[in-house]
């Protein structure tokens, strides 16, 4: 079995990496919207559009199962992905659900990093509105973090000085854990253990979203595969160097070498 991951960029490498190790039987093939990233500045009417498009590409190459490895794209079309398509989709949203619930009893507050499309999506308005009873999530969106992963950018020096400065602001001993709601920001998760005081816990919907997977692909009788966890690389520009940047991207991830 296939199944395809989807996202403007490199940031869905940390989704399909966490699948990787935890159904390594099947086949795998990526695919980026390099003509269009990054998402996070766009118009959701032109971000359907491009998503929309890039997976009729993908349905092309036999994907049996998708995974809408994005939280902006799977607010704006996962959807209508699924009335178009009749195979599993998952979709992805920022876990602040079971952020909120790890911290009810500690009193401290929640901090969700994401992306500015996100945090003015009204399904993230939503989510919030739906778990956050007490009013202890907090939004801070960190644009450039997407073009610091699109460029391969992990100078500890450089992120630092950048990660304290969006710090800065806050009082981090209120806070007991970070959401990190794009699938980019993974990526610094070290550096960010680093930079955060050790009582705060960081999080992000990965696993999350690859156990609801799991969950729909045995619904549908996909117990086991028969693939051997081979990963095709694809972008939406063709651009031979940035199937090679992905590679590399994904390495890094599987070594743990950030």
């Amino acid at each position: 079995m296939t199944i395809g991951f989807f996202d403007s960029g490199l940031g869905g490498l940390t989704v399909m990496e966490e699948c990787l190790r935890r159904l390594p039987e099947q086949d795998y093939l990526y695919m980026a919207d390099t003509l269009h990233v990054p998402y996070g500045t766009k118009s959701e009417e032109a971000v359907r559009s491009f998503i929309l498009e890039a997976v009729e590409t993908m349905m092309g190459q036999g994907i049996e199962a998708l995974v809408v490895a994005c939280n902006t794209a799977t607010s704006i079309a996962v959807n209508d992905l699924r009335e178009r398509y009749s195979l599993p989709i998952v979709g992805m949203e920022p876990a602040v659900k079971p952020a909120v619930e790890m911290n009810r009893a500690t009193g401290k507050r929640v901090l969700v990093f994401a992306t500015q499309l996100t945090l003015k999506m009204p399904k993230y308005y939503a989510l919030v509105s739906r778990v956050d009873e007490g009013g202890i999530v907090d939004s801070l969106p960190l644009p450039e973090l997407v073009r610091y992963c699109e460029d391969l950018q992990f100078d500890r020096r450089i992120l630092r000085e950048y990660f304290l400065d969006k710090l800065a602001p806050y009082d981090l001993n209120e806070y007991g854990i970070v959401v990190l709601g794009c699938t980019h920001y993974p990526f610094y998760t070290n550096v960010l253990r680093e930079i955060l005081p050790p009582h705060i816990q960081i999080v992000n919907g990965n696993a999350g979203t690859i156990k609801r997977l799991s969950s729909l692909l045995n619904r549908y009788g996909v117990v086991s595969g028969s693939g051997s966890g081979k990963v095709k690389l694809m972008c939406t520009s063709g651009d031979p160097e940035y199937i090679e940047k992905m590679g590399k991207a994904l390495e890094l991830l599987r070594t743990n070498a950030l």
